[in-house]
């Protein structure tokens, strides 16, 4: 019994879950050529190894598992395996996991902007005419904040001139689109609308948010009705 373990445990699972990190470790690299030629003489050099222990089996019955003279061996065997699935371990966190864990928080970051600068370019306050513009430019790219404030100011002056005020609310918010550098979120608010004399009116106000990554920080660069396009 003690050597059939000895014998599963290093002739038998030791050089396949070395085979199986190797694989993985292609996968996860997404098979670069370098590593395909790497990868096939690896994994032929371990077959080549599992046919002479089998052999040897065979004529002396005895195998690298079973040999008491032989524990550098199984030591080496056991290293090998060991190096590659570690080494599967850090490539598959370094490609996959971190990765997504980066465009998850990526997601959820330029989901909150985009609806915090949509809800500030949608309201407006005569009073204070100011106020939801200087909240969005500090949020936006030194580019957009020009274009949008060459538009705003006209905007401005036609709503104070209706004595119109907007409070925008985000209903829902979506990523279109998203990569390490730049990321599109389309954003629906509800906008009331109060004029003197009066009763507010509720519209549907959709916007798409443009967004770059700059210094590690995600700026709105571009904000546009969704309808427009």
């Amino acid at each position: 019994m003690r050597n059939r373990l000895r014998v599963l445990a290093f002739d038998v699972l030791a050089p396949l879950g070395a085979i199986l990190a190797l694989v993985y470790l292609g996968v996860a690299l997404a098979w670069p050529l370098w590593w395909v030629s790497v990868c096939s003489v690896l994994c032929l050099l371990i077959v080549q190894g599992m046919v002479v222990n089998a052999v040897l089996f065979r004529r002396d019955g005895v195998t690298v598992g079973t040999d008491d003279d032989g524990p550098g061996l199984r030591l080496a065997v056991v290293g090998v395996a060991t190096a590659a699935l570690a080494a599967a371990v850090v490539v598959g966190y370094t490609q996959w996991t971190a990765p997504d864990a980066a465009l998850h928080r990526d997601g959820t970051e330029v989901v909150g902007i985009a609806s915090s600068a949509a809800e500030a370019s949608a309201t407006f306050t005569p009073q204070s005419p100011n106020a939801s513009l200087d909240r969005l430019t500090a949020m936006m790219t030194s580019r957009g904040a020009d274009t949008f404030k060459s538009e705003f100011d006209s905007m401005a002056k036609d709503l104070t001139s209706k004595g119109l005020s907007v409070q925008a609310s985000t209903v829902s918010a979506g990523i279109e689109a998203i990569g390490p550098q730049a990321a599109v979120v389309a954003v629906i608010m509800r906008g009331t609308q109060n004029a003197p004399g009066r009763q507010p009116t509720t519209v549907a106000l959709p916007l798409r948010v443009s967004l770059l990554k700059q210094d590690g920080n995600w700026l709105v660069d571009d904000l546009s009705p969704i309808n427009s396009r």
